[in-house]
């Protein structure tokens, strides 16, 4: 089957789609493509399971290391568990889609992504994203759409449209935007403190772009006959949806309008009403009309509950401006933060809390060879800063097993990351691997900025140099036809009730992570414009609170943390320092306690428990590699006797002999009558022949040379 192809110009970069070839008992599918990248997109419908009361909806991303002509490694030789990136990539699939799905649709939905090809110039995520927009219609189901993403890159003053790897890492901005008829519904975007204005034309210059990708979409659907379908939500009784209004308006109103701050007074008082509610329904005859409907349909009770409780807190935040903690719509909850919260054993740690909402971020330094190897499509080989994100179920007051780490898990860690690498020091100024790790002890919304937070005072309280520090605010939505209310620093009970979630990240300077997600179909730029600027004074004001208790990274390291000490040598002397089989490095390794990590461009890190051993071996590696000239003096240590002279190691790895004749300034009968083999003496270089062997002598030494050579020693 040849199916259709269709050739989409974009600015420059034409993207190439093949529609109805490939799997073919898919619902929908499509192989599209940019250069030599390449992503196969499928999407399939089931039938509604019995009793699923939310949008059963997956969405897997697949890497295939043949789309970069590499076996996978390890026994199996086959590729195992999604890589991280592959896990942001499915997330980055799915946030854009799934508020397009009506949210009354019960039936599976599956969007399986998989990269087949990969051109290290073209990253597939946002070929994906578009990809799954044509797959879903394709398939025929429900979809508010079509939906289609860009990313932006900044090529010194200038916006492009779908850089390569080389110009999203030289350009400072990686941002990601996808869009739908109505308007923006996805933001992700990584920038090098981008000023907020410059993020807001960013957005709007893809968000044109969009709109070409969306129209091609309709053109292909055209072409191939296929309407896009809108289907009606299913009816609910109308008899029990009068009931429970009735009963629910008023107490669920006046519980809003005590304005709790306490979470878990504000539910618990909510599941009274409901639990009233439902002893009402149960009271009721088994014939009368509400007890029938509520019978035919269990989940009605806390669907419409749920409806009535989000109608009036939204109608409350419209009408009076008041939201149900009692703040003001630009508001942020009290913040205290406190650094130094662990024993000193750990490097660096903070509390950051804000509102209901607690984080607590560890800091631990470690050597080069702790940075994380990385074994994906994408160039990136390894990452020297890792930001890790747990949040146990404790942090809701909830039980639950506990287990590995999920999607949100990976996500929310990534974003942390991503807001707070651009002020990491680089390795040739720092050269530790640095893991953070935020601990979510309470949730009530936002926990992600409060990780960026958190991590910002953990990391200075450990001494990392950072260029700035950093705060996050997240930001919410209110939208009733043409009535729009933006929200300061989102609780959970808005995130769950309101139309977006849009987490900001920066330094006083600028944006350095910005991630935008919505439950409706679309957001003007005029709105998001609103919810930046909005936002950077919330940042600000954050950032003023976290200054007070620590305004700068500490001076020096912590007693527990470890130290590194490094140099440069030249590239064809790496093989003299590691030595025949690791003997040499092995040997300063276990001399002075340390652990030796050289590049590949010879630049040689050494992990110490303390300063003074790290010293020692770097000295080690400096007369390893320096330059021998005739003159230098050095203790060394005799290794060999023969019958004409002594051996004697004066550098790690590196050793002379010392002529009979050289032993002493009268004639010395035997060389055992001297030195044996042990001894420490101190030696002259005489001269270092064309064959580059080492000539030593005892004699002409000064004792300051002498008393100079012992005091530095390294063998």
């Amino acid at each position: 089957m040849k199916g259709l192809e269709k050739i989409i110009p974009l600015d420059g970069r034409d993207i190439k789609v093949v529609l109805q070839k490939f799997a073919p008992q898919a619902a929908g599918s499509i192989l599209i493509s940019s250069g030599e990248t390449a992503v196969l997109v499928t999407a399939n419908r089931a039938a509604a399971r019995e009793g699923i009361d939310f949008l059963p909806l997956v969405v897997d991303y697949e890497e295939r290391l043949y789309a970069a002509g590499r076996i996978p490694g390890g026994f199996l030789r086959r590729e195992g568990r999604p890589p991280e990136k592959a896990i942001l990539i499915g997330r980055l699939i799915d946030r854009p889609l799934r508020p397009l799905f009506p949210q009354w649709l019960r039936d599976d939905l599956q969007v399986v992504a998989t990269t087949v090809s990969l051109d290290q110039n073209v990253p597939p995520d946002v070929l994906a994203v578009t990809g799954a927009s044509i797959a879903v219609l394709l398939a025929q189901i429900p979809f508010n759409g079509p939906m289609a993403a860009v990313r932006v890159g900044l090529v010194g003053d200038e916006f492009i449209i779908n850089p390569t790897y080389t110009e999203i890492e030289r350009g400072g901005l990686d941002l990601v935007v996808a869009g739908s008829p109505d308007g923006v519904v996805m933001v992700e975007a990584g920038a090098n403190e981008l000023p907020e204005a410059d993020m807001i034309e960013a957005i709007d210059f893809g968000y044109e772009v969009i709109q070409d990708l969306i129209q091609a979409q309709r053109n292909l659907l055209k072409e191939l006959g296929i309407d896009i379908v809108h289907a009606e939500p299913p009816a609910i009784d109308p008899t029990l949806e009068n009931f429970i209004y009735d009963r629910a308006v008023e107490p669920v109103k006046a519980i809003l309008k005590r304005f709790e701050k306490d979470k878990n007074v504000r539910d618990a008082a909510l599941d009274e009403v409901q639990g009233a509610i439902a002893q009402d329904i149960a009271a009721l005859p088994e014939d009368h009309p509400v007890a029938v409907a509520a019978a035919e349909n269990p989940k009605a009770l806390p669907t419409l509950f749920k409806a009535v409780t989000k109608k009036l807190m939204r109608q409350q935040i419209i009408e009076e401006g008041v939201r149900v903690d009692g703040r003001r719509l630009d508001e942020v909850r009290p913040i205290w933060c406190e650094v130094g919260v662990l024993p000193e054993r750990v490097h660096g740690s903070a509390l950051f809390n804000r509102g209901l909402t607690q984080v607590m971020s560890v800091t631990t330094l470690g050597s080069p060879a702790d940075a994380q190897a990385l074994d994906d499509l994408h160039p990136e080989d390894s990452k020297r800063y890792l930001h890790h994100y747990n949040f146990p179920p404790y942090s809701v007051g909830e039980v639950k097993p506990l287990r590995s780490p999920g999607r949100r898990e990976i996500g929310h860690g990534a974003l942390a990351e991503r807001a707070l690498e651009p002020v990491i020091p680089p390795q040739e100024e720092f050269p530790y691997v640095i893991r953070v790790v935020s601990e979510v002890l309470s949730s009530d919304g936002s926990t992600s900025m409060a990780s960026v937070c958190g991590s910002t005072l953990s990391l200075m309280d450990a001494g990392v140099p950072i260029r700035k520090p950093v705060s996050g605010a997240a930001m919410g939505l209110i939208k009733e036809g043409d009535e729009v209310r933006i929200l300061t620093d989102i609780q959970g009970i808005e995130d769950f009730l309101g139309d977006m979630d849009f987490k900001v990240a920066g330094t006083d300077s600028g944006i350095t992570a910005l991630q935008m997600d919505m439950k409706i179909t679309g957001l003007s730029i005029a709105v998001i414009k609103q919810a930046i600027e909005q936002a950077r004074s919330a940042r600000l004001h954050i950032l003023e609170k976290m200054l007070t208790v620590l305004d700068k990274p500490r001076p020096q390291l912590p007693p527990s943390a470890p130290r590194l000490l490094t140099l440069q040598i030249p590239p064809d002397m790496i093989g003299l320092v590691i030595g025949p089989g690791g003997k040499t490095v092995r040997g300063i390794s276990e001399q002075y306690n340390v652990k030796v990590d050289i590049s590949e461009e010879g630049l040689v890190t050494i992990t110490a428990p303390n300063e003074t051993n790290a010293k020692q071996a770097r000295a080690a590696i400096e007369g390893l590699t320096r330059k021998l000239n005739a003159g230098d003096v050095y203790l060394g240590k005799v290794t060999r006797i023969i019958p004409i002279g002594a051996f004697v190691e004066f550098l790690p790895g590196k050793e002379g002999m010392i002529h009979i004749s050289q032993l002493a300034e009268y004639r010395v009968g035997k060389v055992e009558d001297e030195v044996k083999i042990g001894d420490e003496i101190v030696v002259k270089i005489r001269e270092v022949d064309s064959k580059g062997r080492i000539n030593l002598t005892r004699l002409g030494i000064h004792p300051d040379e002498a008393e100079a050579a012992r005091s530095s020693s390294v063998v």
